[in-house]
């Protein structure tokens, strides 16, 4: 077994530069992807008790609620159809990204959130509260997101709930105008579901980070019901990028001692998208210099007695996977036990560290976590604690800070993902204000992030 953090030298690219529910459960509320109301933590929470017609469900007879929300308590190993057929959506618009010239952030606003000049920003959901145009209360605390485009010029914006026991996903759907229209869940009572990914095919992948976590593949658009993917694994996930030109996805692990993985499609799709119910899943050995090889796991769903990242005894450890990216080529993903940023380079086989950052309460990106690209390759990491911010990693390596949540200090940024325009930036603060209930806030950012290119 190697670790990544020791393996490779640490270079530094950049350096610097609900109510009483809630309160309840919130009382011991912990920094990072994990617990509260059980005081159990996820791994020993086990599965969902499929028993409880209550548990994370909404209410009966609401419209908005949705039709198809899976209990992942009764779902087969091989439930559900072996892909999702691609949903025909406009396509994004081409953009430049301004990010490289976003200003200073300023004094917070009436939100909480320090924004740059000529940003501006809305709270759209709050844990408990019912979002506007919709019956549905906002989950509890929300983490990973996406966003997607919907045949009528709006998008969707998905967030997991890490709650344990409870878990899913919950949905916000927007008009062309920006107006919220509709909110509701498509996944229901899984277990401390953290962050995803959205596929190239207009699914959300929603991966739970317990220690025997399944990856449940979901509707944004809530027509379908969601299917669990057990060929992603068994183990504690928190998120999955698709690597859109092999058609592989690759996986992050939050454990301390956590493996970074990557799944292998036995088909393809008809349309060249991996088929997530059946493959092979690798884990990866880095070599000194950072080359990098992958061994197939011989027990990917954890049955015998040795858990899936222990299997491969030289694999390397990376420890404390978070967010995963795909982007021209490159998986770009954080490790919060080094506080790092990694670049794989696919067609390579090569890994570097692209930030490096201090562990310490120092300038610099602190708590790396959440992560997504922009459509230029500017790299946003939301920072767990930390400062409570969302820093860009420009390609030139500057650090560029977007946003901060002020007063929010037990917190964590999570879920950032862009609207098709790139002009709005929704995230949340997992477990809002520090002097409130911890309920989640989910907010939205609009300014001039990119421009469209004509």
């Amino acid at each position: 077994m190697t670790e990544a953090g020791i393996l490779l030298p640490r270079r530094s690219l950049l350096r610097g530069g609900l109510a009483g529910f809630a309160a309840a459960m919130m009382s011991r509320a912990l920094p990072g992807c994990s617990d509260p109301l059980t005081g159990m933590s996820p791994a020993d929470a086990g599965t969902p008790d499929a028993g409880n017609p209550d548990a994370g469900t909404p209410d009966a007879g609401d419209p908005d609620a949705g039709a198809k929300p899976v209990d992942a308590g009764t779902i087969e190993p091989d439930a559900g159809p072996s892909y999702f057929e691609p949903r025909a959506v406009p396509a994004p618009p081409a953009l430049r990204s301004l990010i490289a010239s976003v200003g200073a952030l300023g004094a917070p606003d009436a939100n909480g959130l320090r924004l740059p000049p000529g940003f501006t920003s809305r709270v759209i959901a709050r844990t408990g509260e019912r979002v506007a145009g919709s019956t549905y209360s906002w989950h509890l605390l929300p983490d990973g997101g996406a966003t997607y485009a919907t045949e009528d010029g709006g998008w969707i914006y998905t967030s997991n709930s890490e709650m344990v026991l409870i878990g899913g996903v919950g949905a916000v759907r927007f008009s062309a105008a920006g107006a919220i229209t509709a909110a509701y869940r498509i996944l229901d009572r899984t277990n401390g579901n953290c962050a995803g990914c959205k596929t190239p095919w207009h699914t959300w992948l929603s991966c739970e980070e317990v220690s025997r976590g399944r990856v449940f593949e979901c509707d944004p658009y809530n027509d379908r019901a969601a299917v669990v993917r057990p060929a992603l694994g068994i183990f504690k996930h928190e998120a999955a990028a698709v690597d859109t030109v092999n058609a592989h996805v690759y996986l992050t692990e939050d454990e301390p001692d956590g493996r970074l993985y990557r799944y292998v499609p036995a088909r393809r799709t008809p349309q060249g998208h991996p088929d997530l119910s059946m493959g092979r899943l690798e884990v990866a050995t880095v070599a000194m210099g950072g080359a990098v090889t992958w061994q197939t796991l011989p027990d990917p769903q954890w049955t015998g007695d040795t858990p899936t990242r222990l299997q491969v005894p030289t694999s390397t450890v990376f420890r404390g996977g978070e967010g995963i990216w795909y982007h021209a080529g490159v998986i770009y993903f954080s490790t919060k036990g080094t506080n790092q940023v990694w670049a794989y380079n696919v067609a390579a086989a090569t890994i570097s560290i692209l930030y490096d950052g201090p562990m310490m309460p120092m300038p610099g990106i602190r708590g790396v976590d959440n992560l997504t690209v922009s459509c230029c390759g500017d790299v946003l990491v939301a920072e767990d604690t930390g400062s409570m911010q969302i820093v860009a990693i420009l390609p030139s390596g500057e650090l560029k800070p977007l946003v901060q949540v002020v007063g929010h200090d037990n917190s964590e940024v999570t879920g950032p993902a862009f609207d098709p325009s790139g002009t709005r930036l929704y995230f949340s603060s997992q477990r809002g204000l520090a002097t409130g209930t911890g309920a989640g806030w989910t907010f939205e950012v609009t300014g001039p992030f990119h421009e469209r290119v004509v």
